[in-house]
């Protein structure tokens, strides 16, 4: 049975930059089925925590841009259960808006707050882990994230290191944070033992989220606090527009996760991708024989490694190419060395400085 304390958070409000030119500031790739899967990211994660999670109590924390895809793709959700953001201002105001509200119906809610468009392979140890955390957040004034066990010393993640004990709980206090390091450092943080990848996935029962708020961001937790009589009424939106500018700019990790004592994290590998670039969707895709991963009417030769993307109807013929990246849509094409798509977000900068917003 599910409990009713329960709720999960699902941020949405990214435009998945790297992901460019088929993810856009109008459709951001968290709405894209960009594994051929046969659903988009959001629905897969939505689904994914509806097996155990009371489906009224599954929020979404979006851009009101979006509201219109996310109704769209998720029309199980009420309009109570999509929060809007004007403006974007990082994920520590996003957090503080749900949870004070759900706080505001619920003051025993327990919350999981998640990225919309990561990729969980391994869906019922996810489910475990969640509910341990759940569980541990329920008994305790904790704040709880999801550490990804390293398979390679990646720069590109940040990592969190955990005091080890033999308690048997399952979780551990966390020590440090470290936001994307080094080569050199990232290897020595995999020799030591001790350290996970920070997956962005954070549980706390929305008391204990909110006390964390009102002792590292005050004005923050003001400001939501402030309008706890508007939540669930036709005013909230009026209310959440008038103050969202006021919200400093910063991050769940910065703004609390880094400075609170009261911090834990679950070590766990359940085959768990950010999917954050066109190389992770290689990774993670079904690949042909050469070990191109193709989403599209393709003919190859002598072609390997490879990532292709193009729309229905549009014929791909590659020769003679190695580890690019090659992404068709109906009005921008990309051919881009894998080893290069970080310079991905750095081109799309150049393209709205040259052409304002015509192809973002």
């Amino acid at each position: 049975m599910k409990n009713r304390n329960h709720y999960v958070v699902i941020m949405a409000g990214g435009i998945g930059t790297r992901f460019w030119p088929v993810s856009r500031v109008q459709f951001p790739k968290q709405f894209h089925d960009i594994l051929g899967r046969g659903q988009t990211l959001i629905q897969e994660t939505y689904n994914r925590f509806a097996s155990f999670i009371p489906e009224e109590n599954i929020y979404v924390v979006t851009n009101a841009r979006y509201q219109k895809l996310v109704k769209q793709q998720l029309p199980a959700l009420t309009d109570d259960q999509i929060l809007l953001e004007p403006i974007g201002r990082n994920t520590a105001p996003c957090v503080a808006y749900a949870a004070y509200k759900i706080h505001a119906r619920n003051p025993e809610g327990i919350l999981v707050v998640a990225p919309s468009d990561h990729l969980i392979k391994k869906e019922e140890v996810f489910k475990e882990k969640i509910l341990l955390g759940l569980r541990a957040c329920a008994q305790n004034d904790i704040i709880m994230t999801l550490g990804i066990n390293p398979t390679r010393p990646d720069t590109g993640y940040g990592y969190i290191q955990y005091i080890e004990d033999n308690q048997g709980r399952g979780y551990y206090k966390v020590k440090t944070f470290t936001e994307k390091p080094k080569l050199e450092v990232a290897k020595s943080f995999i020799e030591s033992g001790d350290f996970v990848w920070n997956g962005g996935i954070f549980l706390f029962s929305a008391r204990a989220i909110m006390q964390a708020y009102e002792e590292y961001l005050p004005d923050m937790a003001e400001l939501f606090s402030d309008i706890r009589h508007i939540y669930y009424t036709p005013e909230e939106q009026a209310a959440i527009n008038n103050l969202y500018s006021t919200c400093k700019n910063i991050s769940i990790d910065y703004g609390i996760m880094e400075r609170a004592e009261n911090v834990h994290v679950i070590p766990a590998d359940f085959g768990w991708s950010d999917l954050g670039t066109w190389g992770s969707v290689h990774e993670n895709m079904e690949k042909d024989y050469h070990g191109n991963t193709v989403q599209a009417t393709a003919v190859v030769y002598d072609s390997f490694n490879n990532v292709v993307h193009a729309p229905n109807g549009k014929l791909v013929v590659l020769k003679g190419l190695e580890d690019f990246i090659v992404v068709d849509t109906k009005d921008a094409l990309l051919i881009c060395k894998k080893e290069e798509e970080q310079f991905i977000k750095q081109i799309v900068g150049d393209i709205k400085n040259q052409f304002h917003d015509k192809y973002n």
